[in-house]
């Protein structure tokens, strides 16, 4: 290519950029609804928070699917890319973290009854995780797509059933109780799959290609319970313990989620090693 060659610069319609990302409807899809110029960088990192809850969610059924096809290494891709993704999730917080009170309140207001556990994009995650809920769809009734596709999400097995159900596959004696458990209630630790995971992890030149897993399992874990943490922090420090928006418990229903941990056996077996 010559050095000296321009870019085209003239287009029929839309640019080539405009048609692939979007960028135009992405830009005109805020519509503060107070006078604050705070309220804007709000809506904006909220409104990237769900693009950035979609991007996990289709990773970690992409890695659920490879999983179930006894593809290890692409779930284990797919789950470092969910890690990276977390971590620029995660520092979504850095522009919310230190709201003061005064400045939350000047335009609190605005969300009504919203609150960010209405995000079904968020309920998506947390049902990959294992933390399902029938109640949570009850907010989306009025959605029907959105709510068929919560419901759907809801009755799949959950990242970590398919976890397990490899582990079966690979002789590992993870009972049937476990294997066979309604995956639309919340996931439940079992002290035989912390036994197995201490197994595996005691032996590393056995069970590589599952400690790699077990790794990347792990990684997300943490990063959830960052998450889980930082959210915590930044609504104290905004609003305290008062009742969070749409009526929820606010500091009190983040602190209860804040001391949970995801792939809880992850955790635990490693006192056992």
């Amino acid at each position: 290519m010559s050095h000296d060659a321009t870019p085209n610069l003239d287009f029929a319609g839309t640019t080539p950029y405009e048609d692939y990302v979007q960028a135009d409807v992405l830009t005109h899809l805020q519509h503060p609804r107070s006078k604050d110029p705070g309220e804007m960088v709000f809506l904006v990192t909220t409104q990237v928070m769900e693009l950035w809850f979609t991007v996990i969610v289709h990773e970690w059924e992409t890695a659920g699917r490879a999983l179930r096809e006894d593809r290890i290494p692409a779930a284990v891709d797919a789950l470092k890319r969910s890690v990276r993704e977390l971590e620029a999730l995660n520092a979504s917080w850095k522009p919310l973290g230190q709201l003061t009170p005064a400045q939350f309140n000047s335009y609190r207001s605005a969300l009504g009854e919203g609150s960010g556990f209405q995000s079904a994009m968020y309920r998506r995650m947390e049902f990959l995780l294992g933390e399902k809920s029938a109640s949570m769809l009850v907010p989306h009734r009025g959605a029907p797509r959105v709510h068929a596709e919560l419901e759907k999400a809801l009755h799949e097995p959950s990242l970590y059933d398919e976890v397990l159900s490899l582990l079966s596959r690979r002789g590992l004696p993870v009972p049937q109780e476990v294997l066979r458990r309604d995956p639309a209630l919340r996931y439940e630790p079992d002290a035989v799959v912390e036994r197995i995971w201490a197994g595996v992890y005691a032996e590393p030149g056995r069970h590589e290609e599952l400690i790699r897993l077990g790794e990347a399992l792990t990684d997300v874990g943490e990063l959830v319970w960052r998450w889980r943490n930082d959210h915590l922090v930044a609504t104290r420090r905004a609003m305290g313990s008062k009742t969070g928006t749409g009526g929820s418990a606010g500091v009190a229903w983040l602190e209860k989620r804040a001391v949970k941990n995801v792939f809880p056996e992850l955790w635990t077996a490693r006192s056992h090693v």
